[in-house]
């Protein structure tokens, strides 16, 4: 299935970015969205051009909030504006139920959910290589047409990222995990820290850090995805609201002198530790077991580049970085992921060549 022209409908962060990543591909882009200011700055980014609704697209590309995605489809099908259509939300099972309660042509509609996204929202986050080597969710129904579902493959292609089918029901109960919920508890974390004080805030660490940084998002665009994908999420979170009770019960033990209480804590942390080790790996795969190796590093121009040149010297791939800032400090350090083997001649090198390494 070729893809020669593609009509955008939503020009936020996964409309604008897919339009991105279509323009790079050489693919024709036509943008539209209520918004006129968001469409011009598309635009301007190069991500395609207005839509003149006399231009007819091969597909359609639905990039609105879960809740509009089945009456925004139905009026696209009615003026017969491309062959097949698909949407970016991040719930599939109601945009779906919806559609058919309207009446869409599901001959022609193919859901679909691309695992990626930013903290930052609107077209000036986009990236064309958003997509790239993350999971696409497809969710075809029983009425799919074999050349509409070819067609959302080869978006999924075009722009860089991996298909995996999957029922509507089921794509929402896995984001609820892996997603939503998530979002939701690291929102409550974060708000903790709304009337902390600040010898608090001046403690606070990359730790932190990790566990807030995606409640920096639109509060805005979530309520529509938890509203969207309500029951899974509630039960998500109903089972991680028992294991916290069940871990704030332990600590009342424990502060009154009960040392048996360790017992619950220690199995929830072990059990958090067996969940961190399932996430996949890079590519996909099952997660490694990389050596870290800590650098302090300069708040300067060009220190990263010389640390990635002594990396390069030595021959050690680096299979991930993390930087933690010093607070009050122009320093921090480098966190090197490399192979476990490589850790002590990439850390002698270093050391030779002046860096600090702790």
């Amino acid at each position: 299935m070729e893809l020669r022209t593609v009509l955008v409908v939503g020009t936020g962060l996964i409309g604008t970015s897919a339009a991105l990543a279509l323009r790079k591909r050489g693919v024709r882009v036509l943008l539209a969205d209520r918004d006129q200011g968001a469409v011009r700055l598309a635009r301007e980014l190069g991500a395609g051009e207005e839509w003149d609704t006399r231009h007819k697209a091969d597909l359609a590309v639905i990039a609105v909030p879960p809740a509009h995605v089945a009456s925004e489809l139905l009026e696209l099908q009615r003026d017969g504006v491309a062959r097949f259509y698909t949407d970016v939300a991040s719930v599939k099972a109601e945009p779906i139920n919806r559609a058919t309660q309207l009446g869409c042509d599901l001959a022609t509609y193919v859901a679909s959910h691309p695992l990626a996204g930013r903290e930052k929202s609107g077209p000036g986050a986009a990236r064309d290589d958003l997509f790239l080597g993350r999971p696409w969710a497809l969710c075809p129904t029983e009425e799919a047409h074999p050349d509409a579902k070819a067609a959302v493959l080869r978006l999924i292609e075009l722009c860089g990222a991996n298909p995996v089918e999957v029922n509507a029901e089921e794509h929402d109960r896995a984001v609820a995990v892996v997603s939503h919920a998530p979002h939701v508890t690291a929102s409550a974390v974060a708000a903790r820290l709304a009337d902390a004080t600040d010898v608090a805030l001046g403690l606070a660490g990359q730790g932190v850090r990790d566990v807030t940084r995606i409640a920096g998002s639109d509060p805005g665009l979530w309520l529509g995805i938890l509203s969207g994908n309500a029951t899974p999420v509630a039960e998500v979170l109903e089972a991680v609201a028992h294991d916290l009770a069940e871990a704030a019960t332990a600590l009342r033990a424990l502060a009154e002198g009960d040392g048996t209480a360790t017992g619950e804590l220690t199995q929830l942390l072990k059990r958090g530790v067996a969940g961190h080790d399932r996430i996949p790996g890079k590519h996909g795969g099952p997660a490694s077991a990389y050596a870290v190796v800590q650098v302090v590093i300069g708040d300067r121009r060009g220190q990263l580049a010389r640390l990635f040149q002594v990396c390069d010297e030595v021959g050690v791939n680096v299979e991930d970085v993390r930087l933690e800032h010093a607070p009050g400090l122009p320093l921090g350090i480098a966190e090197l992921s490399v192979q476990p083997d490589a850790a002590t001649s990439l850390t002698d090198a270093l050391r030779e060549r002046g860096w600090q390494v702790p």
